[in-house]
């Protein structure tokens, strides 16, 4: 059986991940692939539950609890959703991984990002995607975004504009770390573009 292929979306609030995720699938199953969706948090019941605390929830968390849900979330996710589905030779498309966690928690929260990772790379049993794909947008321009849709802003969309501006930071480091995995595409290109920078990546990948 082929093996199968991980891929990450990652970026900051109003990028255009969920845009782009669905693209990409209706692409794949239009090719013949079998193709399975997640997203961190919330890829699974036990992950909703945690969704709605770590982002919906009144009250403080504080940064290492945060960063534990994360965690917590990602192991069940990687562990009854993401690898069953690599075994089975299935492309997984997930809305935001580890990197989420080091820019969010380690770089948003002022956290040690390594330790952060290290951290997330336990709880995924060292699992790294095969391709990141990175949207970078300023920070004021997903801002505006948001409010063009009159979102209610979660627990971490409401923070103050520095806290995003450290994101997309660490972001931007992260891939500049691993040129190999990330694929880092301008998010301010029309979206049709967008989804064909990503499409020939992918083709990359699935050629090898």
């Amino acid at each position: 059986m082929a093996p199968g292929l991980f891929i990450t979306l990652e970026g900051g609030d109003g990028s255009g991940k969920s845009t782009q995720s669905v693209l990409l699938e209706g692409w794949l199953v239009d090719d013949g692939r079998i193709v399975v969706h997640s997203r961190e948090p919330g890829g699974t019941e036990l992950g909703l539950e945690l969704r709605e605390i770590i982002l919906h929830s009144r009250g403080y968390i504080a940064p290492r609890a945060e960063a534990l849900l994360y965690a917590a979330d990602r192991a069940h996710n990687v562990a009854t959703i993401v690898r069953p589905s690599l075994a089975r030779g299935e492309i997984v498309i997930q809305d935001r991984y580890l990197d989420s966690s080091v820019a969010y928690q380690g770089a948003g929260r002022v956290l040690d990002a390594v330790e952060v990772r290290d951290l997330s790379l336990w709880a995924a049993e060292g699992l790294l995607p095969d391709l990141t794909i990175l949207l970078d947008l300023d920070v004021a321009a997903g801002r505006a975004r948001l409010d063009a849709d009159d979102k209610v802003f979660d627990r971490l969309e409401a923070e103050k504009d520095d806290f995003h501006t450290r994101v997309r930071d660490s972001f931007l480091a992260l891939a500049a770390a691993e040129p190999e995995r990330f694929l880092v595409v301008d998010a301010t290109l029309p979206v049709d573009r967008i989804a064909t920078i990503i499409r020939s990546r992918v083709s990359t990948l699935l050629a090898l």
